[in-house]
């Protein structure tokens, strides 16, 4: 078996993508406090493909958050991002 370590492209240390995972995590949970839903798992989904969603859509509109507190900053974008994903959803599935 090979190490991870050893492995091309898989970066050595883990610490930014659990604190992606965990940023991802609150902003899921924070948007299935406004429109409802949950669980674990779903709000980790939702949150993880909202930060993207929100960096992107917050990018395209050249708005940017005058929030000095860079994990808050991007908190909030993932939480703007996931009530997006959230909603698209909600339109889609009907």
């Amino acid at each position: 078996m090979v190490p991870p370590a050893d492995i091309p492209g898989l970066p050595n240390d883990i610490t930014p993508i659990i604190v992606f995972l965990a940023i991802g995590l609150i902003a899921g949970w924070l948007a299935s406090l406004v429109l409802g839903g949950g669980g674990l798992l779903r709000n980790l989904i939702v949150g993880v493909i909202g930060s993207f969603v929100g960096g992107y859509v917050l990018n395209l509109a050249g708005i940017r958050l005058p929030i000095d507190n860079v994990w808050v900053s991007s908190i909030v974008t993932a939480t703007i991002g996931a009530l997006l994903v959230i909603v698209v959803a909600r339109v889609v599935a009907k």
